[in-house]
Parts: C-alpha cells; sequence; structure tokens
C-alpha cells in the first residue's frame, strides 16, 4: 500500500492509503535490484520467501535518489509552491557512489543544471537563517557570490559573509525579480513563512521558473546543493546489472 503522512507540530497526519505502490515499488526494486512486484506475486500465489529463496536484503553501497518532475512551465501563472495535492507528472533517478552525486545526477535528469559560478541568492525566514550562513559560506569558498533581501543579508553580515542587498518586489526596483530576469542570478534559495510572504514571493518563484534557474525552499535541498557542488559532477553511466553486479 502506498501511504502518504503529514507532520506539523510534531502530530502525524494520515493524507491517504492507496492499495498500490506504483511509482515506489519500481524505484525501490531498481535501487535495491531486487524484482519486488515479481516476488510479491509469487507469495499471493502461495510461495513463501523461504521457498523463494529470500533473504533479508543487503544495504546497497551506491546511494539512490528520486527526483520528481513538475509540468509548472506549461501552464501560465501557476505557482511553483508545492502542498499536498499530486502536481508531478513523472520521476527521475539519480544512482552514484554517494548521496551528493546521486542528487547532482537527478536534478539533471530532471531538467536543471546546476551552476559552477556566479551571483547566488538567498531569501529565507527567521528560523532558516543560521543554515543559510553556511550554505553561503559553502558557496563562497566554491566561488559564487551571494545577495540577499536585507533581513537575511544582515544576518550573513553578522557571521561576517559579504552580501549584495537587492529589493524585495514590493520594494520597488532594481529588485530581485529585475535581476533573475536579467539573468543577473545563476541560483536561487528562499524559503518563506506565513501567508503573506508566500504572496509576495509568487513573482520571485515564477521569473526563476521562467527563467530556468534552479530554485530551492528548504534549507535540507539547499544544503545538498552546496554539497553536490562541492564533490563535483558523477557523468559515469552504468546499467542496473552492473550496479548490482549481476549480468
Amino acid at each position: 500500500m502506498n501511504v502518504q503522512f503529514a507532520v506539523q507540530d510534531d502530530r502525524v497526519y494520515v493524507l491517504e492509503v492507496n492499495p498500490r505502490a506504483s511509482r515506489t515499488v519500481p524505484f525501490v526494486s531498481k535501487a535495491t535490484g531486487r524484482p519486488l512486484a515479481k516476488i510479491a506475486a509469487k507469495v499471493m500465489a502461495g510461495k513463501t520467501l523461504d521457498e523463494l529463496g529470500i533473504d533479508d536484503a543487503k544495504v546497497p553501497a551506491h546511494v539512490s535518489v528520486k527526483e520528481s518532475v513538475f509540468p509548472f512551465s506549461k501552464f501560465p501563472g501557476v505557482d511553483t509552491i508545492l502542498g499536498p495535492e499530486m502536481r508531478s507528472t513523472g520521476e527521475v533517478m539519480g544512482i552514484a557512489g554517494t548521496f551528493a552525486r546521486a542528487f547532482g545526477k537527478a536534478l539533471l535528469a530532471s531538467g536543471h543544471r546546476l551552476p559552477r559560478s556566479g551571483r547566488a541568492f538567498i531569501s529565507v525566514k527567521d528560523d532558516d537563517k543560521p543554515a543559510a550562513c553556511v550554505v553561503a559560506r559553502r558557496l563562497v569558498a566554491l566561488g559564487f557570490t551571494i545577495a540577499a533581501t536585507s533581513g537575511t543579508a544582515k544576518a550573513l553580515e553578522r557571521a561576517q559573509i559579504r552580501a549584495e542587498v537587492l529589493n524585495k518586489v514590493a520594494e520597488g526596483s532594481p529588485h530581485v525579480v529585475d535581476a533573475v530576469r536579467s539573468r543577473g542570478v545563476v541560483l536561487v534559495v528562499n524559503t518563506t513563512q506565513g501567508a503573506k510572504e508566500v504572496r509576495d514571493s509568487y513573482s520571485l518563484r515564477r521569473q526563476t521558473l521562467l527563467a530556468n534557474i534552479p530554485y530551492f525552499t528548504t534549507m535540507s535541498a539547499a544544503l545538498a546543493v552546496v554539497q553536490t557542488l562541492e564533490e563535483g559532477s558523477d557523468s559515469e553511466v552504468r546499467s542496473l546489472q552492473e550496479w548490482h553486479g549481476s549480468a
């Protein structure tokens, strides 16, 4: 079965339970090298796991990352912010020896090529400012320059990280959307809190989408991106049989 959970304020909510796992089973099968659907069908037909020779699964030496693909660019005016409803039209998979490189492969397969230099824009809610300082410092070490809204820039300044201040859209031009539109920004990290901030940042999300600029809305994703940039790209292409050591 496929269960979808939501967690808010330490409470766990069940959104839906479906008697299927149409996307999860193929992904886990490819990640582990085990044909789970075939095994399950034989068990339902009366076979036991012992009869099938199925024992505890070995932990793969590689890492597999699944990335959703969204069709936002095909629908004018649609906001890219996510909610509990299904919006993805497909998924891609990246496999590599480390999480960072597998994550980079998954991003590339979903149509997002990470920049190697340029100006990164960071604007985050107060709770995320400590993590944003970590992200910004590591980006600077990689050769990026940093731009931020005034509140985030002050937090970066206190951490002794230089950042150019860009206006929010409501503060007037030249603002961050102008910078995105003119390709003056190559990477965006933006987290919001509250309905007003979500509404105010809509134009930034939309213009970033149209410009095909990598855009990350959680600090965990931003930290993963930095780790991917630090480790470098992995262009190795191997079949699933090669990853799992079978012909």
